[in-house]
């Protein structure tokens, strides 16, 4: 019973002593900064297409959400109102 106790505790104190090792550093060689300015002119006019692109995303995204908006309001008032007829059913229901 001693020995079994012992073990789990050894075990117990190896695994947490695996999980605070850290994986060994990863090193990335820096870019050099005349390759960086020789793609710049090309970036700009893929970023800048890319943008319009993504804003226009956006806006029928935005518009999405609003129709998804107004259809979960309409939803809320109908779970309201059937909330209320429930509630004068239970208290009629009582009365009579």
């Amino acid at each position: 019973m001693r020995q079994v106790s012992w073990m789990s505790i050894f075990a117990a104190m190896s695994i947490f002593g695996a999980r605070a090792q850290s994986p060994a550093p990863i090193v990335l060689q820096a870019a050099s900064p005349a390759a960086m300015t020789a793609t710049l002119p090309t970036a700009t006019t893929q970023s800048s297409v890319s943008v319009e692109a993504a804003i226009k995303l956006l806006e029928q995204m935005k518009a999405k959400n609003e129709e998804t908006l107004k259809k979960q309001e309409a939803a809320l008032q109908q779970l309201d109102e059937l909330q209320q007829g429930a509630g004068q059913l239970k208290i009629f229901s009582k009365r009579g």
